[in-house]
């Protein structure tokens, strides 16, 4: 069976994934959500430049906790790829991929191993989608309206249909809900 890529973040109510300067303080982690779980069924992560420069090779500090240098240990334990149009260098930690996406990215489905986390950022979310990649949307929703900041979808070029297949409500009041592509008779 294929492995799926799998869009998991974190969106507030109003459908933005990061503030006007790009906070994400409204963000909860919520030990009810069990990420670990989700960190377990995945073993690569795809990540825009942006967002690999801000968080592939984050470390926390040493007032953190235990469960966050966990999450972070496990995440940096995953084969990372790294969408650029201009960065070619491939490190130890990640690999580059500067053009062909369509047939790199399925080339990695068709590989053997695990579920592949579309971590992001925007941009690369949006050519996800209107390349039709995201097998599986996995949206925690936040009790926040923050009325600006950077939406989730942008230039989404066509209609998308997904159906529900399961949500869970956590005492933090965040929501996730978790879309299947339409027509793909998997699910």
């Amino acid at each position: 069976m294929k492995r799926r890529i799998i869009l998991d973040l974190a969106v507030t109510l109003d459908g933005f994934i990061e503030g006007k300067n790009g906070e994400v303080d409204w963000c909860i982690m919520d030990p009810e959500m069990d990420f670990m779980n989700f960190l377990h069924q995945i073993d690569t992560i795809l990540y825009g430049r942006k967002s690999y420069d801000l968080w592939g090779q984050f470390t926390p500090e040493i007032e953190h906790s235990d469960t966050e240098k966990e999450f972070w240990g496990l995440v940096h334990s995953k084969e990372k790829y790294v969408f650029s149009r201009t960065q070619k260098a491939t490190d130890d930690r990640a690999i580059f991929i500067n053009d062909h996406i369509l047939e790199e990215v399925h080339a990695l489905k068709n590989k053997p191993g695990k579920d592949i986390w579309l971590y992001g950022g925007a941009s690369l979310i949006t050519t996800f989608i209107n390349l039709g990649l995201v097998d599986e949307y996995r949206l925690s929703v936040h009790p926040v309206i923050l009325g600006e900041g950077k939406p989730l979808f942008v230039d989404i070029k066509e209609r998308l249909n997904v159906k529900l297949v399961r949500t869970r409500t956590f005492s933090s009041g965040v929501v996730q809900l978790i879309y299947h592509v339409k027509g793909d008779e998997r699910y």
